[in-house]
């Protein structure tokens, strides 16, 4: 990771949220993903993933490194479902970095302005009861509510005036989470 992308700042460490390029990133987000879904959450056995992973874009938030290529602290994945219309789904952070301010909120700002900036209209994600109050800090509307893999959730949907469409997702943007 150049250092250009993350700059060290005293009492706050550095995260990168952008689009899983390499093959690191894309391991230690599943990993992530098997960490929170199957062994925290008991909602999945073995594995997380689904026919969805084929077709959708890897996002992953990356704790900057000055002596190394960082870690995966957090991931999402995106998918247009039909032309216009995309989900975002399995948002995970590691449990030593939820505490760090926006991680989760930087992944999500990412995972629908990337999405805006490929044509998406409308963008929906199926929200677990628990993190709604923070979709609703970021302008998301709830559309119904459902119960999924046997927990409640939301139906959701982004308020696309609130996201401008990002056409660096590659790059990403940065946030800093407390130390």
């Amino acid at each position: 990771m150049s250092d250009d992308l993350c700059v060290e700042v005293p009492a706050a460490t550095a995260f990168r949220i952008r689009w899983a390029g390499a093959g690191w990133e894309v391991e230690q987000a599943m990993a992530l993903r098997r960490a929170v879904f199957c062994h925290e959450q008991r909602i999945f056995k073995d594995d997380d993933r689904d026919e969805i992973d084929d077709v959708a874009q890897l996002l992953v938030a990356v704790k900057c490194e000055a002596d190394g290529p960082g870690m995966v602290v957090g991931t999402v994945r995106i998918h247009e479902a039909e032309p216009g219309v995309w989900f975002g789904s399995r948002l995970a952070v590691h449990a030593a970095y939820r505490s760090h301010g926006r991680i989760g909120a930087t992944l999500i700002k990412l995972a629908v302005s990337s999405a805006h900036g490929l044509g998406c209209k409308t963008f929906l994600a199926h929200v677990q009861s628990q993190n709604v109050p923070l979709f609703l800090r970021l302008h998301w509307a709830v559309l119904a509510e459902e119960t999924l893999l046997g927990r409640p959730h939301h139906l959701m949907q982004a308020g696309m005036d609130h996201y401008p469409a990002c056409l660096t997702p590659r790059i990403g943007m940065s946030t800093l989470g407390r130390s």
